[in-house]
């Protein structure tokens, strides 16, 4: 048996730096990873970690020089170079290296390959408990990202995923978590709850990032949600708060834990701006954080008189907007707008909005009856909306601002004039009713997550999602006149000759609107809410006040103009709401019933689609409001059998939230907001049989005056 030869390794000496060049035979011609320069200052901190690989140049005879070139190593040569040359070392400095025997039949180029290629890369987690030692051992963070060239925010991110379950990370490492996920559990620094959530989806096909981070802070309220950017988050922290975040959002987003201190400071600084109100003489001040869609319909708006501008005012708008001017027609032609100047842009036309937006006075005499609402706006701002009156404290004629005001000084926006009078005396007698909050939902009963009874919806929900209904039909049928006319006449044929369902209403025609008591949070925000209420503004800024005025512009206006506005009246009078029925009340089960049908027939009318209207099913308006055989009868409906059975073994809650996913683009309806199958056209009533079918489309002029036919005996 032949023993196996011994290995002889290369020898290392000491070489001055001014006896080695660079050889041809180095494979790296691209530059990549750490700079020449952040190298350097590496080497300059630390000296040199890694011998260079250098062989012996020889001469013509095959003697050695006492020069070597390099072939494996030259990004460190060159670094060395760059301080030699910054006179940070000498020239002849000694260097660390590995020689070479000249004879050898490893070509240099090999060298270079194998040293460039069969290095193991670090493992990120390993850097991740690496940063997490050092910052054991007493180096700072800045100390750390300045070793490694790398920013702070790096560092701080490395040591948070270091900080995750020790049971993840193993996962991690064994490639069955990756990297997103990882950075996703980082917005919790609760070991138990990472482990929970991974166990709830570890064995779901849905395992993605944004679903990790929903489920970590199922519980809190976002950073951004204008609750939290209303109290800030230094108000919140001061309070005792805690703070989620996460260091992976490019703008750092947050939640906050503590979702019931959120609620209480929200309570409170609405409470001492409504105090604040208060002092301007109002009978109630109604404070909460969000006013309902519609919630001012019951209610009469006085109209106060904006109060002038001061002079130092007057000369901020004008300098505004010149200012404003000036830089429109300086890159009114360019093609990009520098950021800063885009900037700018928006804070010239914040403050002239600011500026124009003037506050109202009213009179001390509304003041006494009349109320005001403290809320806060999308953005998170303060928001006050004076000079609202319940019916009970109404008088004819209304108190106008524009009568009943004198020449008072001009108020500021956050003081109301009380017009000549002693405040303190108007306040002794005037005392206002605060309420913070407002009406507390009711509550719904729970049902089990086993069970699998396919129960009626909620009465609840059945109301808020008839809400949304109702609110699309009165959009769709201000935009439909012909409609809103035949609805018109409907309710006046039943009235006066009692056909159809016939009404009570003594020699009156009636039109109501009618509060939606019971909505959902995202109704407000709705495409059709936002345009009933958009329409409902431009007709107020267009009808006159007076009553005499009011019946001269409705005369003098066009018959389409009429109809636009009829159909605007019409629609706000649609009740396609269900409510809860008493045989005994207002609200019958027939009666109930028979709404039901004749919004049915409406909707198809006027060519309703929920889906058009914008409505999606979510966790909050419905997936996340029914039991689970409810959530899998909509995925089986809407996105197949397959969809349903991959969701099926999930808990209510992960269940609810991949329907949302699913059904987004769907297009499915729960039932309510679904239209009935269609009845069969209504033929036309004999006396009108011969009518010409182009009539429909004919000018509402060709009807003025002309007779009513007589119907055959």
């Amino acid at each position: 048996m032949t023993a196996a030869k011994k290995i002889t390794l290369s020898s290392s000496r000491d070489i001055p730096f001014n006896r080695l060049v660079l050889s041809q035979a180095n494979v790296r011609h691209i530059v990549s990873g750490v700079s020449i320069e952040e190298l350097a200052e590496d080497i300059a901190r630390r000296t040199l970690l890694q011998s260079l690989n250098v062989r012996p140049i020889l001469d013509g005879e095959g003697k050695e020089t006492g020069t070597y070139e390099i072939p494996a190593g030259g990004r460190r040569y060159r670094a060395l170079e760059l301080l030699v040359k910054q006179k940070r070392l000498s020239r002849t400095a000694l260097v660390p290296c590995v020689v070479r025997d000249p004879s050898t039949a490893v070509l240099a180029e090999d060298d270079s390959l194998a040293e460039n290629v069969q290095r193991a890369p670090l493992h990120p987690l390993d850097q991740y408990r690496a940063f997490q030692t050092l910052r054991d051992k007493g180096m700072s963070i800045e100390e750390i990202a300045a070793a490694f060239f790398v920013t702070p925010r790096v560092v701080q991110q490395r040591l948070r995923l270091a900080a995750v379950s020790p049971k993840l990370l193993d996962l991690y490492a064994a490639d069955e978590l990756t990297l997103d996920q990882l950075m996703a559990f980082t917005v919790v620094e609760d070991h138990k709850r990472q482990e929970q959530v991974w166990a709830a989806i570890e064995k779901s096909w849905a395992k993605e990032p944004h679903q990790i981070r929903r489920m970590l802070t199922e519980r809190t309220v976002r950073s951004d949600d204008r609750r939290a950017v209303f109290v800030t988050i230094e108000a919140y922290r001061a309070a005792g708060g805690s703070v989620l975040t996460d260091l992976f959002a490019e703008e750092n987003g947050g939640w906050l834990e503590d979702a019931p201190l959120l609620e209480k400071l929200v309570a409170e600084k609405l409470r001492a701006a409504a105090e604040t109100v208060a002092t301007e003489g109002w009978k109630w001040v109604d404070a909460r954080a969000d006013l309902p869609y519609g919630f001012d319909r019951a209610f009469q708006r006085l109209l106060g008189e904006p109060v002038d501008l001061s002079p130092d005012e007057q000369a901020e708008l004008s300098a505004l907007t010149a200012e404003q001017a000036e830089l429109t027609a300086q890159y009114e032609d360019a093609d990009e707008v520098p950021d800063e100047v885009d900037q700018r842009f928006t804070e010239i036309e914040g403050a002239i909005a600011r500026l124009e937006n003037r506050p109202l006075r009213f009179a001390p005499a509304d003041r006494t009856r009349a109320g005001a609402f403290v809320s806060i706006d999308g953005e998170g701002e303060l928001r006050v909306e004076r000079g609202y009156v319940k019916p009970e404290d109404r008088i004819a004629p209304v108190s106008s601002a524009a009568a009943s005001t004198t020449a008072a000084a001009p108020a500021s926006p956050a003081t109301v004039s009380s017009d000549g009078e002693d405040p303190a005396a108007f306040l002794k007698t005037h005392v206002a009713v605060i309420t913070v909050g407002g009406e507390t939902s009711d509550s719904e009963a729970g049902e089990g997550e086993d069970d699998t009874t396919l129960r009626p919806l909620p009465e609840k929900l059945l109301m808020e999602l008839t809400a949304h209904r109702t609110v699309a039909l009165r959009d769709a049928l201000a935009t439909q006149p012909r409609v809103a006319l035949t609805a018109l006449l409907h309710k006046f044929v039943s009235d006066m000759l009692h056909i159809g369902g016939g009404g009570s209403d003594c020699v009156q025609a009636n039109l109501r609107e009618v509060y939606l008591a019971a909505q959902a949070p995202d109704l407000k925000s709705s495409v059709s809410a936002v345009a009933v209420e958009a329409r409902q503004e431009a007709w107020e800024k267009e009808l006159p006040r007076d009553d005499q005025a009011l019946w001269d512009w409705l005369e003098a206006q066009s018959d389409a103009t009429r109809m636009m506005l009829i159909a605007h009246c019409v629609g706000l009078s649609v009740n396609a709401l269900h409510e809860r029925t008493n045989p005994y009340g207002a609200t019958s089960a027939g009666g109930l019933a028979q709404r039901m049908r004749q919004a049915d027939r409406l909707a198809r009318a006027v060519g309703l689609d929920m889906v058009e209207a914008g409505w999606r099913p979510t966790v909050e308006n419905y997936l996340g409001r029914v039991p689970k055989p409810r959530i899998l009868e909509a995925v089986r409906e809407g996105a197949g059998d397959r969809a349903a059975e991959l969701i099926a073994h999930l808990k209510k809650t992960e269940m609810a939230t991949e329907a949302q996913r699913l059904l987004t683009e769907a297009g499915w309806l729960p039932e309510p907001l679904r239209l009935a199958d269609d009845a069969s056209q209504p033929q036309l009533p004999d006396f009108l049989a011969g009518a010409e079918s182009e009539a429909e489309d004919e000018d509402l002029d060709a009807f003025n005056g002309e007779a009513l036919p007589e119907a055959a005996e």
